[in-house]
């Protein structure tokens, strides 16, 4: 299954896309960094920001827990919070899961699935992961 995450709700799809992998579907999910995410910029650049700091508040010689910020692999790092990654069925899911920036030239002019339920509806306020990813020091 392919799906385009241009305009889709980063936690909305990452729900679906998570339930789908422990069905045991695979899952691709284009465009990756025009997911947005509900909320303020401000709002969601603390969030992000507090935990990639983490690491080096809790011990500085201490490298965990290590959280993304590219745009894909924060995408993936929602969906495997929604997985029981612990246990082996968690595991092979999330293995199912390939998320890229753009769309690669293998998969232009294939069919994408629609993902209704992940549309915003009545959002005034949302950033882009790409915009996110950025401010919090990505280079992709």
């Amino acid at each position: 299954m392919i799906i385009d995450g241009e305009g889709l709700i980063l936690g909305r799809l990452a729900s679906i896309v998570s339930k789908k992998l422990l069905d045991g579907e695979e899952i691709t999910i284009l465009n990756a960094e025009k997911i947005i995410i509900s909320g303020t910029k401000d709002w969601a650049y603390a969030k992000y920001k507090q935990r990639i700091d983490r690491a080096s508040i809790s011990n500085p010689r201490r490298m965990g827990p290590k959280y993304p910020r590219r745009p894909d692999d924060i995408f993936r790092r929602t969906v495997r919070g929604m997985l029981p990654y612990k246990q082996p069925k968690g595991r092979d899911a999330y293995k199912s899961l390939k998320v890229y920036l753009g769309v690669p030239q293998e998969f232009e002019g294939q069919e994408l699935v629609p993902v209704e339920e992940a549309v915003p509806r009545n959002i005034t306020k949302s950033v882009e992961l790409g915009k996110l990813s950025q401010l919090l020091g990505a280079k992709f």
